[in-house]
């Protein structure tokens, strides 16, 4: 039998019960206020609050967000990605097929420049929430800090010219590498959970949110974009002529006047300046391989903390917008390339700036000038903001391709070379073994000229004027080997990456250094007698040897230089020494 009660006392009840429902939802939005609004822009949210602040979001809006785990990182931790999809499909094989447009966003890549951190925070609880809308045909993908080795190093004294937050990490990560030069070599477990994060989204446009530094000048938000020509076909085109001013366009409604990211190489960026070449060891330059609309907005490091983050905030509205208003367009351009790459017969390495072609673009700067150090007491640069102008000035963002190479009809690599083998696998790159040991009649590649760096540069030392010469032989290849058909979406990946003359190849990163150096050799004196009765019976040796005696007087005065000419042109040279080991199948 239910119990009564009297009237006074329901009533007080239920005034109660509405108390108690006001605080919970009073509760509910004070646990979703960032560390950036409760510090009034002042502060970003450490690695951990950030994770627990979106484990709070999936928790309150389980039917629009999921927090993924998606690898490892160098820092020990594993790599975050909050997906948002309006009807809660999380998986990515279905989003395709139901045609939506993917947005990938990277955050942190450098803690210490941290604007996209809370300013993804923001909007998707806004989203969450409706004060915002996410288009029906777009979802996001956000990884929330990628640097969190730097991101756990804070301090409020690192880049020590920039103007806020307070405290924040640091561009290192737990080996102490950038990660955004680490894209191609993944050296860095964070890049090889990148590249599965990648794959696994495929994502139509891509946005690594940075700050910059350099000159001083009025603009908020600078933007660099995949260079037109290097993404190249019909996305070049289009990123050129309706992505990148779409997006010009959106932010000047909202009150910001975009330039590109500002790549001056003097002091000064009034007399203009070349648009960044992003090559694949870059976040943008990776993409671009695998055909994705990529971008770098780049805040400028002297505005206010609270600025830049409204400004990245509106700049990720931009761009949902955008790819939402073209979406079809979008989905067409990549599948056309994609299926174009498919029989693209030759790949440029090389991109030239074209210094005949410049656009004018309204650049806002301050006045610059030179004043005594007070350190030095010589001249050093100062801008005066008192003094702000509005001028035209030149960008050069067209590049020639060079350097064009044919695409082999298959790549095959020794599995000894694991290392390799395991990033492009990492890349989704397809592959088969040989079934059996067999004998297969390949062009190879033999180094014949390259420059190291004299010191490291993220930890290589990089080769770059890389010459080769090349020849057909016969390779006695063993069962297991890998066999990698150039018929597949990441066959521009693969062009770049396994040709030694490009500028990020594998072999530029050093993957292929144990080739440079000579494991087998000769006793002088032992190879003198074997060398002779050689050269006795080989003829056009003898007159190569006596030509080279010609044109060269101090290999004619070298009776070492001259046993070793013998030496590399017989059968008892080393044939993997300076053999490029990654092997050309050629045919239709």
């Amino acid at each position: 039998m239910r119990k009564r009660y009297p009237a006074r006392l329901l009533g007080t009840i239920a005034l109660a019960a509405l108390l108690a429902l006001g605080h919970s939802h009073q509760a509910k939005a004070q646990d979703l206020i960032t560390v950036f609004e409760k510090t009034k822009g002042e502060a970003t949210v450490t690695y951990a609050q950030c994770i627990a602040y979106y484990q709070t979001l999936v928790k309150r809006f389980p039917t629009k967000m999921k927090l993924l785990t998606m690898g490892e990182t160098d820092a020990g931790l594993p790599l975050h990605l909050l997906v948002y999809s309006n009807d809660g499909d999380f998986n990515f094989t279905s989003l395709h097929k139901k045609n939506r447009r993917i947005i990938l966003i990277n955050n942190g890549i450098h803690p210490g420049e941290p604007d996209g951190i809370d300013a993804s925070m923001l909007l998707l609880r806004d989203i969450a929430q409706g004060k915002k809308t996410l288009p029906a045909n777009v979802t996001l993908a956000v990884i929330p800090i990628y640097n969190i080795g730097g991101a756990l190093n804070r301090s409020t004294d690192f880049r020590v010219d920039q103007n806020g937050p307070a405290a924040f990490g640091s561009r290192g990560n737990g080996q102490n590498l950038d990660l955004n030069r680490d894209f191609i070599k993944s050296d860095s477990k964070n890049a090889l959970a990148f590249q599965q994060i990648y794959q696994l989204t495929d994502p139509d446009v891509f946005v690594d949110n940075h700050v910059s530094n350099g000159a001083d000048y009025q603009h908020i938000m600078t933007l660099l974009t995949t260079q037109p020509d290097k993404l190249g076909g019909v996305m070049g085109d289009f990123i050129r002529n309706r992505f990148e001013p779409g997006l010009f366009t959106q932010m000047k409604e909202k009150g910001y006047d975009l330039v590109p990211y500002v790549n001056h190489t003097g002091d000064l960026p009034d007399s203009g300046w070349v648009a960044y070449q992003d090559s694949p060891r870059y976040s943008s330059g990776y993409t671009t391989l695998f055909h994705t609309f990529g971008f770098v907005p780049e805040t400028h490091m002297l505005k206010s903390y609270d600025l830049r983050v409204k400004a990245t905030y509106a700049l990720m509205e931009c761009f949902i917008s955008f790819t939402s208003q073209h979406s079809d367009e979008i989905a067409r351009l990549r599948a056309q390339t994609k299926k174009e790459v498919l029989t693209q017969t030759s790949f440029p390495l090389e991109w030239t700036v074209d210094k005949q072609r410049d656009t004018l673009i309204p650049f806002k700067g301050f006045q610059a000038g030179y004043k005594p150090s007070a350190i030095s007491g010589l001249p050093r640069l100062w801008y005066d903001r008192s003094q702000p102008f509005t001028r035209p000035v030149k960008f050069y963002n067209h590049f020639t391709p060079g350097n064009y190479v044919t695409r082999p009809q298959a790549y095959i690599i020794p599995q000894g070379w694991w290392k390799v083998i395991r990033i492009l696998q990492n890349n989704n790159v397809h592959m088969q073994r040989l079934a059996q040991d067999t004998t297969i009649a390949v062009e190879v590649y033999h180094i014949d000229q390259y420059k190291s760096l004299p010191r490291p540069y993220e930890g290589h030392f990089l080769h770059s004027g890389v010459k080769t010469s090349t020849s057909v032989q016969k390779i006695a290849f063993r069962k297991g080997d890998y066999l990698i058909p150039m018929n597949q979406v990441a066959n521009r990946y693969l062009m770049e990456t396994l040709e030694p003359a490009a500028g990020d190849s594998f072999f530029a990163w050093n993957f292929f250094d144990s080739v440079l150096g000579q494991k087998e050799g000769y006793s002088d004196y032992v190879f003198e007698d074997i060398a002779a009765d050689y050269l006795s019976k080989h003829p056009e040796l003898q007159d190569a040897l006596a030509k080279q005696r010609t044109a060269d007087t101090a290999f004619a005065k070298s009776a070492d230089a001259q046993l070793n000419f013998v030496y590399k042109h017989s059968p008892y040279a080393e044939p993997a020494f300076l053999r490029y080991p990654v092997f050309r199948l050629m045919g239709k």
